[in-house]
């Protein structure tokens, strides 16, 4: 094996890629698929092989061999026999177990098949699958139910039968049993919507949709039939997810449901959808704390989804999934998709859906729920890729560090974990900083990101900005953002809302003051709300208090970008004099193939 192949291949199925290697960004792009990334510090990235990440990639078309090749293709030496067997085995599972129709007199049942009867004596022994379906005997399906779903006759040996409600618990349940679902149900048609897409905006911009955007929204929607229809699209931010949404509502042209995280992104979806489809205003609805109301296009947050008068009581606006006949689903932002709304992703199987999202890093491990519930991974595209080719603007991340007050050492030394965490991102040094950065660039239309209020609402002041948290009222909230785009202000100090679906087009520089612990989607958002195309670079500082728990939830947040590409420069800040540092690439680079 030529020796400066970048991939070693380990026999606990963990791959070290040596980013200095000649080929080591062309096998990063081709690891994204299949394998998860673990740790990148600066000479040798470790990614793992989980048979969730090869079940998302089986589901997207991409086979067994296909990662095999990858391994063999890129690696130093030769690959484990036992991880090219894991592969095939595990990948294989995918489609072992298929979700079919029953015959007509039975549409409120579905059958579960198998074509082994291994599979099916290991579930059939299961007690949590055995109170949600029976063993049973097959009956032959019309074509007039079956839409062009096949059964073959080894499948039809092994065979259950459950409740057409419980379609979505018995994929959760079967995904942590080690064997992935292949949904070939056919989905339920909607109410019909005229629904088209504009050649020119409501502006007069001509509106044109880019391939890569045709290509994922064709991947959803396949060729109609069983096993279609379902699933997530992962896009960088900046990169069109709404107008994603909008191809795929136009080419199914069905009474849709849009589900997103705030006020302001379901008014930016309401505005997207008036500017660029031939819907009227009277066509959409909002359906949000401040304003229900149902219309063939309804567009709600997860927050009034998951209100209820009590911690124990029912979640009545779950009833708005069954108040319209609707034909489409779109989570938005559906890494962050709230626990109680799987209950409903879970008995709404037969509904089309689609999960928009920049990264499928959950922090709390519910990816399997997003896999089995709305739907794999349809489409990817690694960020880089899209830079390259102008489609998001291309950034350069710094990470500053910088010590701690003498004052606040001994406070820091002696305090528990949590409080340790909000000392170090509290520190004074940094308001200092923030504004020496803003001071430095002042052609930048600048975000300042955090988490904890009192150091955010300090910095407004030092700033002289507008600050948005999560207690801004939505009007105010509105003509904040709006003027920010317009250039009345160019300096915006905002919480943890603008993490996710806040347009903000020219934004093109952040300052991260404090972040959620080592949130890995934490960071690939807060970059995103730079990444809108733009003829300058875009700048992405984070503040860390060096020796401190900062250093160590950098290092984690940093993971996500570190898989796409992105470079990580260290500054090491002692005085305003250390700034001067940015103005050439002398800092040390981490976490990438070099500094940009």
């Amino acid at each position: 094996m030529p020796q400066d192949m970048p991939l070693i291949v380990q026999s606990d199925r963990t791959l070290l890629l040596d980013v200095h290697a000649p080929l080591a960004e062309e096998c990063r792009n081709a690891l994204i698929p299949f394998a998860e990334l673990l740790r990148s510090p600066e000479h040798l990235h470790t990614y793992a092989l989980t048979p969730l990440s090869l079940w998302n990639a089986a589901s997207a078309g991409f086979t067994s061999q296909d990662a095999i090749d990858v391994l063999k293709k890129f690696s130093r030496y030769e690959v484990p026999q036992n991880v090219l067997v894991w592969i095939s085995e595990t990948a294989n599972r995918f489609g072992k177990l298929r979700l079919v129709p029953c015959p007509s007199g039975k549409e409120e049942y579905l059958y579960l098949v198998s074509s082994s009867p291994y599979v099916f004596k290991e579930i059939s022994a299961n007690p949590a699958v055995q109170k949600l379906m029976l063993p049973c005997s097959y009956e032959e399906v019309d074509a007039q139910s079956s839409k062009g779903v096949s059964v073959s006759d080894e499948e039809k040996k092994y065979c259950f039968i459950l409740n057409l409600t419980d379609r979505g618990t018995v994929k959760q349940q079967l995904l942590k049993l080690g064997w992935p679902v292949k949904d070939d149900v056919p989905l339920q048609d909607g109410a019909p919507l005229q629904i088209s897409l504009r050649e020119k905006t409501l502006g007069g911009k001509p509106f044109e949709i880019r391939e890569y955007q045709k290509k994922s929204a064709q991947a959803l929607i396949g060729d109609r039939g069983p096993g279609t229809g379902f699933g997530t699209i992962v896009l960088p931010c900046g990169a069109g997810k709404t107008i994603v949404g909008m191809l795929i509502m136009s080419m199914l042209k069905t009474n849709t449901l849009i589900v997103t995280t705030n006020i302001s992104a379901v008014h930016q979806w309401i505005d997207e959808l008036v500017d660029k489809t031939n819907l009227e205003r009277d066509q959409i609805a909002e359906y949000t704390g401040e304003n229900k109301t149902i219309l063939p296009v309804t567009v709600a947050t997860y927050q009034i989804l998951t209100w209820r008068p009590d911690k124990v009581g029912p979640y009545p606006h779950f009833a708005l999934f069954r108040q319209n006949k609707w034909g489409l689903i779109i989570y938005d932002e559906v890494h962050t998709l709230p626990a109680p709304v799987f209950r409903v992703a879970a008995e709404i199987q037969a509904v089309r859906r689609v999960g928009l999202t920049a990264t499928l890093v959950r922090e709390d491990g519910c990816e399997g729920y997003v896999f089995s519930l709305v739907g794999p991974k349809r489409y990817d595209v690694p960020w880089k890729e899209l830079e390259r080719s102008g489609w998001i603007a291309s950034a350069e991340c710094v990470e500053v560090r910088l010590g701690l007050p003498p004052d606040k050492e001994i406070d820091y030394a002696v305090a528990q974990q949590r409080a340790k965490h909000k000392i170090a991102s509290e520190n004074p040094v940094k308001d200092k900083i923030v504004v020496e950065l803003v001071k430095k660039f002042p052609q930048d239309k600048i975000l300042v990101i955090g988490q904890y209020l009192d150091q955010l609402h300090n910095l407004a002041k030092l700033l002289d900005a507008p600050i948005i948290t999560g207690k801004t009222p939505n009007s105010e909230r509105d003509k904040i953002y709006a003027d920010f785009r317009s250039g009345s202000i160019h300096v915006l100090v905002v919480s943890k809302v603008a993490n996710f679906a806040i347009d903000l087009p020219d934004a093109s520089m952040a300052i991260q003051v404090s972040g959620t612990f080592g949130s890995r989607q934490e960071e690939a958002q807060r970059l995103g709300r730079i990444l809108r195309p733009k003829e300058r670079t875009s700048r992405f500082f984070t503040l860390i208090t060096r020796n401190t728990v900062e250093e160590d939830f950098g290092s984690n947040r940093q993971k996500f970008l570190a898989e796409q590409g992105y470079s990580y420069r260290i500054l090491r800040y002692n005085d305003e004099s250390s700034l001067d540092e940015l103005d050439s690439t002398a800092s040390l680079c981490i976490d990438g193939f070099g500094a940009e």
